[in-house]
């Protein structure tokens, strides 16, 4: 069975323990290092897509935790992938929202399977394991899974 490679990593020079690179996805291209704003949500604030490639981005950073409770998984979903329902065609890369997770204190249980909070957006009861934080990205079409 040939497995399909989704990213290749091509070194392009050292200085010290330093190294510049490209990293290769069916989505674009991102020389390393890269410059990578963060659009919590999807998209960056108060900047169209056009706009954050103009200033040279290549890949732009999500978070499964804030888009899988705002506007949610199934929402994008209907539009196809995060691609899709934010209009930006290069690499999108989305950290598995653990950090938030324990940044939650008290309002989190956490055990082997997974921890239990309550969305901070609606006080509904949620679940997430590392199984599930996963599948929110597959379902958001990451290019590069945290």
């Amino acid at each position: 069975m040939t497995r399909k490679c989704f990213m290749d990593f091509e070194l392009k020079g050292t200085a010290g323990k330093a190294r510049r690179g490209t990293i290769s996805f069916p989505r674009g291209n991102v020389e390393t290092p890269a410059f990578m704003p963060v659009g919590t949500y999807g998209t960056v604030k108060g900047m169209t897509p056009k706009q954050i490639e103009d200033i040279g981005a290549d890949i732009i950073l999500g978070n499964t935790f804030h888009l899988m409770l705002r506007p949610g998984t199934e929402i994008i979903k209907m539009h196809g992938d995060l691609h899709d329902f934010t209009q930006w065609d290069k690499p999108i890369l989305t950290d598995s929202g653990g950090f938030q997770v324990f940044s939650l204190g008290k309002m989190r249980k956490i055990t082997e399977e997974g921890v239990a909070f309550r969305s901070p957006v609606n006080g509904a009861k949620v679940f997430m394991s590392p199984e599930s934080s996963m599948q929110v990205q597959r379902d958001l079409g990451s290019d590069v899974v945290m």
